[in-house]
């Protein structure tokens, strides 16, 4: 089992090591995913419950009403 995971990684470790274009694209996919969830998240996706509610269970009611009785 343990030669199995070796042998994985070397793959995976030979494959990465000898690239020249994949590198930079796995460089942008990286900065891409870094602005969708963290960058969008902090100025498009406030924390709503955090804002309308105080404390911790008035969150939980108010999520289990939206869930069995949706407006």
């Amino acid at each position: 089992m343990i030669k199995i995971l070796k042998d994985i990684f070397r793959f995976y470790y030979e494959g990465f090591k000898s690239m020249t274009l994949g590198k930079n694209l796995w460089l942008i996919i990286i900065i891409k995913l870094f602005i969708m969830f963290a960058i969008l998240k902090l100025f498009f996706f406030p924390d709503f419950l955090k804002t309308k509610f105080k404390t911790d269970e008035e969150r939980s009611d108010y999520v289990i009403e939206q869930l069995t009785n949706p407006k």
